[in-house]
């Protein structure tokens, strides 16, 4: 059975920190025989304004969290997703919120832009967000051949939308990655109902890594960081605190499920491959 490993990290706005921190926690993960590394959403810049110099920074030749990616996936023999960083659009605007799949060789073998831009109303301190002010949109569903399996990519704020995770059923997802930074109240109504779901109507294995607590911008997240099986169960889960979640993938369990409840041929609702285009980014400002 191969092991995977979700971090559950309190991001703040100092790259340098958060990296050094990162390294600490992906080290404990190695320990505990981890193949696959899942890192929370803005794992390395968290409440910083400062996006398109953190983007422009990776795509140039100082490339910090790219190279402390490669770093960590070579120095340990396992494989890194960073779950989510600022990089330029080849298109021009907004950076994007950009998803790396690194190998055990310090490769980046996929790179996942997220789809879904968290423009909500929230019961919080924060009150309003609005991601589409800082980034622009992906426009790709992909999954990725690793060593634990065939990993369908997503990216926090994807998770309400069950169409993206159907798409990568489709494409072979046998194990779906969720990094997110989930707000305390909407990560208490609605995070393990989601990701349970997902992992129900995929009959895929879930992994989720969140971050958690109150961060330097006064900003609270859920944690919860967790491994859900295909049957829906959670396998492993962090309540809060910075730390580490491993579990072990049972494939075994994966081709029961599915073939005991083949709900994939008895699907009567055709499924776009790929997402529609998005509105003009002035009707999201």
């Amino acid at each position: 059975m191969s092991r995977v490993a979700a971090i559950q990290m309190t991001s703040g706005p100092v790259v340098a920190d958060n990296l050094q921190r990162a390294g600490e926690l992906i080290a404990q993960a190695a320990e505990q025989g981890a193949e696959l590394v899942l890192l929370p959403e803005c794992f390395a810049a968290f409440g910083n304004r400062s996006l398109q110099a953190i983007a422009d920074a990776e795509w140039g030749s100082e490339r910090p969290i790219r190279r402390f990616l490669a770093a960590q996936a070579r120095a340990h023999g396992l494989w890194v997703i960073g779950g989510s960083l600022p990089l330029p659009s080849c298109a021009g605007g907004k950076p994007l919120a950009c998803q790396l799949v690194v190998d055990e060789q310090g490769r980046e073998v996929a790179r996942y832009d997220k789809l879904h831009l968290f423009d909500v109303d929230v019961a919080d301190s924060h009150g309003s967000y609005r991601e589409s002010n800082d980034y622009g949109f992906g426009d790709q569903v992909l999954c990725v051949d690793s060593p634990v399996g065939r990993v369908g990519l997503s990216i926090c704020y994807d998770v309400r939308f069950p169409e993206l995770y159907q798409a990568l059923r489709a494409d072979g997802a046998e194990l779906i990655v969720v990094p997110a930074a989930f707000t305390a109240v909407t990560g208490a109504a609605h995070w393990e109902v989601l990701l349970r779901a997902r992992a129900i109507e995929t009959q895929c294995w879930v992994l989720a890594a969140n971050q958690t607590g109150e961060h330097p911008s006064g900003r609270q997240t859920f944690g919860h960081s967790c491994l859900i099986d295909p049957w829906g169960v959670v396998q492993a889960s962090l309540p809060g605190g910075e730390g580490v979640v491993v579990g072990a993938l049972d494939q075994t369990q994966l081709a029961s499920v599915r073939a005991r409840m083949p709900i994939l041929s008895h699907r009567r609702f055709a499924l776009a491959a790929q997402p529609l285009p998005v509105a003009k980014e002035s009707e999201h400002e």
